[in-house]
């Protein structure tokens, strides 16, 4: 069943969305999934559909292309995985060998397999296989697992690049093509190997774009690459979780070290992760705090794979109690039980802080969110308020609180005005992509509902 859609002002041509209040389920049942892919949510724990599944699940279902927006922690990956598989298994089309029926792009390699576990939780009662596909791995297993064919390919766009280019990929039977998390594809510069990769899917295809954020480019990114979309936004990308408790604590670049051992050193801040601008800050945060006997891993571009796997698993089990990263190392992590993040340094993009503080409340839970902000750092944090459209509250309740950072922040954002903030222009990325032709109308036999 369709829902009612309305046009979507300002969002470019060929943009649609869902209307929010309206026909929202209550129940996966009331989604018209397919029986085993019921049972194993109910297995799962989870009895109803979060708001972007409840209003992205009918659009897919029913053969519509989909640009989704929603907070991290809302239930995105299960919003896309779980049509897609009721489809795969209505169709009942067995797997061919380094043909996948499906193709799922994500810029990291955490985020990757966790989306390729989230397939199998679902699909475990379904007779459909997949793989994940990622670089700083032997080629030589997934290269295997391909010649055995996979319905659904979950895949970072570099590695896939290098077996299409050696042909143990073709993407010639991809029905679906899920590209996850577009603006950080964006950040990464993986543009290229996109362009390139979507020229070799078929026209006649169904095409999802999820993003936690939704910058212009993205969505110029969105025009060419999808047909008549159903827009979802659950949450603006400048809104964050309710849940989490924020505050900035104004200190000076060389205290901040002892800042964060400070509220490390408080038994509450169980288990926290710690987020830097740059592998190298990272790196030297690890040390300092295990010097300081604090137990703690780092996650970022120049860590092996096995090293972010181990960080990672620490982390869960628990021996970790303080994860340090970088924002894009940091786009698989899905750990509920985190109590708190630290902005160790403040992000350039203010879309960053947000997605960051929401690694924290996850799952119904509360959280909290600090940020250390030097004067380097009080440009920044401006843009993060102006963005959300909120004061982040002050807390100057600790030993390092440094009230000429506190002053200056003040005068800055008095003497800046209206349009002094910094620019920041999305180029043309996106610009690249042709227009895909208008598919024929749509039959129903096109519905998976």
């Amino acid at each position: 069943m369709r829902h009612p859609l309305h046009s979507l002002r300002g969002a470019g041509p060929g943009v649609w969305r869902v209307m929010k209040d309206k026909e929202q389920m209550n129940d996966f049942h009331g989604l018209k999934l397919a029986d085993p892919i019921l049972k194993a949510i109910a297995e799962s724990g989870y009895e109803t559909p979060t708001p972007i599944q409840a209003r992205t699940i009918p659009a897919l279902m029913s053969g519509r292309d989909v640009l989704g927006v929603a907070q991290t922690g809302t239930g995105k990956t299960a919003a896309f995985a779980l049509p897609l598989l009721h489809r795969l298994a209505q169709s009942g089309e067995r797997a061919q060998a380094g043909r996948p029926r499906a193709l799922i792009l994500a810029p990291t390699r955490e985020l990757a397999g966790q989306i390729n576990d989230s397939l199998r939780t679902y699909g475990k009662h379904l007779r459909l296989r997949s793989t994940v596909i990622f670089g700083g791995a032997s080629a030589n297993p997934q290269i295997r697992a391909l010649r055995q064919g996979v319905h659904v390919l979950v895949a970072t766009p570099g590695r896939l690049m290098d077996l299409m280019n050696q042909g143990h990929v073709k993407l010639d039977a991809v029905e679906v093509f899920i590209l996850d998390e577009a603006d950080r594809m964006l950040d990464m510069g993986f543009i290229p190997d996109i362009r390139r990769i979507c020229a070799k899917l078929p026209e006649a295809r169904q095409t999802v774009l999820f993003s936690a954020t939704m910058p212009r480019a993205v969505r110029s990114l969105a025009d060419g690459l999808l047909d008549e979309p159903v827009h979802v936004e659950v949450a603006s990308e400048s809104t964050p979780a309710q849940r989490v408790a924020q505050s900035v604590r104004f200190v000076d670049k060389g205290r901040k070290v002892a800042a964060l051992t400070g509220i490390l050193a408080d038994e509450e801040v169980e288990r926290v992760i710690v987020f830097t601008r740059t592998k190298h800050c990272a790196n030297k945060v690890v040390r300092k705090l295990a010097a300081a006997g604090v137990s703690a891993g780092a996650i970022h571009g120049n860590k092996s794979q096995n090293a972010r796997m181990r960080a990672l698993k620490g982390f869960r089990d628990g021996r970790i109690r303080a994860l340090v990263a970088t924002d894009i190392a940091a786009r698989g992590i899905d750990v509920p039980e985190v109590t708190h993040v630290i902005n160790f340094e403040l992000p350039d993009e203010p879309e960053s802080y947000v997605h960051r503080i929401g690694r924290t409340a996850r799952a119904g839970r509360a959280g909290m969110a600090i940020s250390l902000c030097d004067l380097d750092d009080r440009m920044a944090l401006r843009d993060i308020e102006r963005t959300m459209r909120a004061s982040v509250p002050v807390d100057d309740d600790h030993d390092h609180h440094d009230e000429d950072i506190a002053q200056a922040r003040g005068e800055r954002r008095k003497q800046g005005g209206r349009g002094q903030g910094r620019g920041r222009g999305h180029g043309k990325a996106g610009g690249n992509f042709r227009r895909r032709a208008r598919r024929p109308a749509r039959k129903g036999a096109r519905s998976g509902a």
